[in-house]
This record gives structure tokens, C-alpha cells and sequence, in this order.
């Protein structure tokens, strides 16, 4: 018998039930997130600050009990009622939508403070750097000229006792960094949603102004702190942010998911296409910030610098990355005891009855975060959160690089 015979006999005696059936392939499940994302609490209405006591605000969560009582507390609904009503009130606005001729007198001096603020950079030029790629000190002399015009900016919003002036500059002047770490993160952003909330609790700010907050007086700080970041090597102030999207800034994303939350053709892959970035990136915050962050690393693509912005980009829509924001927030910022033992607690954000209280001025504790980050808490993982060790700046890199067209002949920091 020929092979070929030999083949089709065997052929003939294979039973058919053996032959195993084509199935389509099962589409797999997708990941479930079982945390709810968290609803905006109403927010107050302002006191009433006739007879009010001002003090000057304080870190009061120095232990684990601190922090449980502040979770608890109508304080962390105030800060969430704030952040969430700003995101709220720009739900599918682009940052053009808002008409300048239209902005409250408490808004437009809000803006022509952070102009100011600007022109002082002229006055405190950069130290020669001398290709180091961490903070330059001139940078101590900057916030110490905006200490010096924060009396009167705040005099010019209509607030003229000292004391109130004293409390709610606190928060405006750690809007810009360390001074002494000369650093600049995701907290001091907080910072300045903080003193404009103070804003809003002596009834400076309605909530008519929300929208403009966000997308124009929001987008003017970010502005003013990319130029003072490139100008004075701002490090970041943990090893990548303690959330992880970006070395220096959040609400840029929380604000900007709700933005595009229902826009018929901008995605979240669109952070890879740079032609929509190029078009939309001054109207929409996340878009814009995406393009900072492109401009700012020494090597390309969202891969390889910013990870979990790009994960997050394969989200299905906007409300997916904008709930994912929600929840960050409450669990990345307001729930975690290495960041908010920095918060800071004054009369109009009040601290729980019964929490520590530290001594120090807030500049004390500064200076001795600076001097070894020794009289806090961490979380025991890692570098910790809040203060983790020096990071050098990826903006100083890269700015490095451009100078003398030295192309990438700068060694590469490992944080890109």
C-alpha cells in the first residue's frame, strides 16, 4: 500500500466526535471598579464674619487619630463640596466659553494679582545653574517678594483686617512651593483651590464665579507656575506626584475630564494624537496640561514618562476618567495621612475639636521638613508620599538640553 493510500485509511477511521467544535472566543470581563465614585456634598453657604476670629492656619493632623477625625468631619465635606462644585460647573465648557467682559471685580482682581506676581519673577532672576538639575535658590527671593505684596493684593480683594489677611495669605503664599525644599507638587496646588475657598467663606467669591474660577483664574495660575517651575528648576515635590499623573499638577485632570465629559468627538486616546492637542489644548485643561508635560520630558511618549496617563487614556469615555479623578482625589489626597499632615487649618477651614496642635509656625515646619523630613509620619512604604527624597527636575533637564542646542548630550535623570 502507497503512502497516500496508507494516509486516507487512517483518514477514514478517526471518530468525529474527537474533532473538538469551534467556540467564539468569550470577550473578557472588564475590570469592575467597586468604589462608588463619590458624590459632590453640598456646599454651605458662607458664614457670617462680622464678629469672626481669625487665626493663622496651622497643621493640626500630626497622628493617625488627627487624620481619622478630619475623614469624618464637615471639613473634608467642605474641601470636596469645593473641588467638586468647581469641577461640576464646567461639565462640557471649553475655557473659551467664558466671557471675559462678564468676570466679577473679585475675579478680575484675582488676575491682576497672579500678573503681578508674574512681573516679580523679572525682579528675582535665576542663580546661574550651572547644569545642576535641582531647585535654584533664587527662588527663596521670589516668595519672599511675594510675602511682601500679599498684605496689599489681599487689601485690594476688599480685605482689610489684618488678621483675616494674615490667615488667608497663608494658604495664597504656599500656592507656589517650598521655599525652603524649593519644591513645588500637587499640594501647593491645593493651596490656592484653599485660598480661594477662604475667598468664597468671606463671601469675596459667588458661586455665579465658579466657571471663570476654574477655567480662567485656574488656567492663569497654571500659566504663572509652569513659568516659575522653568525658571527656578522647581523639584517635584514627591518622586512622581503622589498621584502619579503628572511631577507637579492633578486638578488640571480632574477639571479637565469634566470639560470633555460628553464631547462627540475628543476621547481620551486623544492625548496621543498631537494635532488635537495642538487645536484644543488651550481650551481644554487636560489636553493643555498632556502638552506640557510632552514638552517638558527629555524623551517622548506618554509610555515611557507619564504611565498611568497613558493607562488611563484606554478608559471607553470621559465619565470613566472623570469618576476616576473623583476617586483619587478623596482617596490619593484627602485620605492619605502623609499628604494631608501638611494641610493647613485655619478659622474659615477649620480643624475637628480635639486634634493636635503643633507649635510651629509654618515656616518652622518647613524648615524642618527641609532639614530631613524626621517630625512626621510616613506611610512606611517606600520613600513615603509627601516628602520622599530629592527628585531632580525634569524641567530643568530638558531646559538644559535646549540651551547652546546641546541636543541630548545632557545625561538622561531617571525620572524622565
Amino acid at each position: 500500500m502507497s503512502a497516500s493510500e496508507t494516509h486516507a485509511a487512517a483518514a477514514v477511521h478517526i471518530p468525529r466526535n474527537t474533532i473538538p467544535k469551534l467556540e467564539p472566543r468569550r470577550r473578557r470581563q472588564q475590570n469592575v471598579n467597586p468604589t462608588p465614585v463619590p458624590e459632590t456634598p453640598t456646599l454651605p453657604p458662607p458664614p457670617i464674619t462680622s464678629d469672626w476670629t481669625f487665626m493663622v492656619p496651622r497643621a493640626r493632623i500630626l497622628s493617625r487619630k488627627d487624620h481619622d477625625a478630619f475623614l469624618a468631619s464637615a471639613t473634608q465635606s467642605l474641601v470636596a463640596a469645593w473641588i467638586f462644585s468647581l469641577a461640576d460647573s464646567v461639565v462640557d465648557t471649553p475655557c473659551s466659553a467664558v466671557n471675559k467682559d462678564q468676570l466679577s471685580d473679585t475675579v478680575k482682581s484675582i488676575l491682576k494679582i497672579l500678573d503681578e506676581a508674574e512681573e516679580l519673577v523679572l525682579r528675582s532672576p535665576p542663580d546661574e545653574q550651572g547644569s545642576s538639575r535641582f531647585g535654584n535658590k533664587a527662588f527663596r527671593g521670589y516668595v519672599n517678594l511675594v510675602s511682601e505684596k500679599a498684605a496689599g493684593w489681599h487689601n485690594a480683594l476688599g480685605i482689610e483686617s489684618q488678621e483675616a489677611v494674615a490667615e488667608v495669605s497663608t494658604y495664597f503664599k504656599q500656592s507656589f512651593g517650598n521655599r525652603s525644599r524649593i519644591d513645588y507638587g500637587s499640594g501647593h496646588e491645593l493651596n490656592f483651590m484653599m485660598w480661594l475657598l477662604c475667598l468664597y467663606q468671606l463671601g469675596r467669591l459667588q458661586q455665579s464665579d465658579f466657571k471663570a474660577l476654574s477655567l480662567t483664574v485656574f488656567s492663569r495660575y497654571l500659566a504663572l507656575m509652569r513659568i516659575i517651575q522653568m525658571t527656578y528648576y522647581l523639584e517635584p515635590a514627591g518622586s512622581h506626584g503622589v498621584w502619579g499623573l503628572d511631577d507637579y499638577q492633578f486638578l488640571p485632570f480632574l477639571f479637565g475630564a469634566s470639560q470633555l465629559l460628553h464631547h462627540p468627538y475628543i476621547t481620551p486616546r486623544a492625548i496621543h494624537q498631537q494635532l488635537t492637542i495642538e487645536e484644543f489644548g488651550d481650551d481644554y485643561l487636560y489636553l493643555g496640561q498632556v502638552a506640557f508635560v510632552n514638552n517638558t520630558k527629555t524623551v517622548k511618549g506618554l509610555r515611557w514618562h507619564s504611565p498611568m496617563l497613558d493607562d488611563i487614556s484606554s478608559a471607553k469615555s470621559w465619565s470613566k476618567v472623570d469618576g476616576g479623578m473623583r476617586r483619587m482625589f478623596v482617596a490619593e489626597v484627602l485620605g492619605k495621612l502623609p499628604v494631608m499632615q501638611h494641610f493647613l487649618f485655619g478659622s474659615l477651614i477649620p480643624a475637628v475639636e480635639g486634634m493636635s496642635e503643633d507649635a510651629r509656625s509654618h515656616d518652622d515646619r518647613e524648615t524642618s521638613d527641609a532639614d530631613g523630613h524626621k517630625d512626621h509620619a510616613h506611610d512606611g512604604t517606600g520613600w513615603g508620599d509627601c516628602c520622599g527624597i530629592k527628585v531632580p527636575s525634569s524641567i530643568a533637564a530638558a531646559q538644559e538640553m535646549k540651551k547652546g542646542s546641546k541636543g541630548d548630550t545632557l545625561r538622561r535623570i531617571p525620572f524622565d
